[in-house]
């Protein structure tokens, strides 16, 4: 069966039975309908995926990979904050009347900074010490811009990546301030992940451990019943995903680079989830 389904249906189960209820208490979020958002939480979860053994694509329902294939490329290839610039619609929300997010996500890896080697941005960085530097214990990078927090449309939940050559293994931690369970985390995972085998497979490594560090899981009340349902669902094995072998160069990945092999089994789709705000 999936990893990624044994390790969701674990912590939703934990979240579910033993996480902290907001009930009651003054909370930001709200529904559409302006009645606050509360949630069921756990502080500090840690999920272990191993990238050699398969790539995580959730089967308890499909997993939307081409789209967040296509937001990692925009934020980590393309650098970008124009939503004009993504082939989709899932940051549309949070455009201002100049099309961008603001001073987020891509903006910030695009800002370029004196590192010994020479002036660059933060993913050339990380490539240039991947190649350069393997042992280095400092390939990481950061978002979370303090300076520029109030010019974020939303600030970054997903804001740092750090990154461990072992051997020929490239491992890499997502540290993440906070993920609606429900909404986030599959398509997280995975992108991440992609992002950890891409980085791979450019710098001359093998794909080894995501590690996924949560500071804030949750799960949104009216999200309850739906994840209840979720978990109880039949688990397939993994799909086959391959990436295109032939790319050398991080900047020349295009969406048709990666594919799924043979069939990708998956229990129906949870469509019209609520989102809070």
């Amino acid at each position: 069966m999936s990893r990624i389904d044994e390790t969701f249906v674990k912590m939703c189960t934990e979240i579910l039975e033993n996480g902290y209820s907001t009930e009651g208490e003054e909370v930001r979020a709200r529904w559409e309908d302006g009645t606050p958002a509360h949630t069921i939480k756990t502080f500090g979860v840690v999920n272990r995926y191993n990238l050699s053994e398969e790539m995580p694509l959730m089967t308890l329902r499909p997993t939307a990979w081409k789209t967040a294939a296509k937001e990692i490329l925009w934020i980590w290839q393309k650098k970008s904050n124009d939503v004009r610039e993504l082939d989709g619609h899932i940051w549309d929300a949070w455009a201002g009347e100049d099309h961008t997010i603001g001073k987020a996500y891509g903006y910030q890896l695009a800002q370029k900074y004196k590192f010994a080697q020479g002036e660059m941005d933060q993913v050339d960085n990380v490539i240039w010490q991947l190649k350069n530097k393997p042992q280095s214990r400092r390939i990481m990078t950061n978002i979370y811009n303090f300076a520029d927090l109030s010019e974020m449309n939303l600030e970054p939940c997903a804001y740092s990546m750090t990154f461990n050559v072992t051997g020929n293994k490239l491992n890499a931690i997502l540290n993440q301030r906070s993920q609606d369970i429900l909404a986030a985390n599959a398509f997280n995972v995975f992108q991440y992940s992609l992002l950890t085998m891409m980085l791979a497979q450019v710098c001359g490594y093998e794909p080894g451990e995501f590690v996924h560090v949560i500071s804030d899981a949750h799960i949104y009340d009216r999200h309850i019943p739906i994840i209840k349902e979720l978990i109880t669902r039949p688990q397939y094995p993994a799909p086959k995903f391959e990436i295109n072998p032939d790319v050398k160069d991080f900047y020349d990945f295009t969406i048709d680079d990666f594919r799924i092999v043979g069939e990708y089994k998956a229990g129906p789709q949870v469509r019209n989830i609520p989102i809070a705000e």
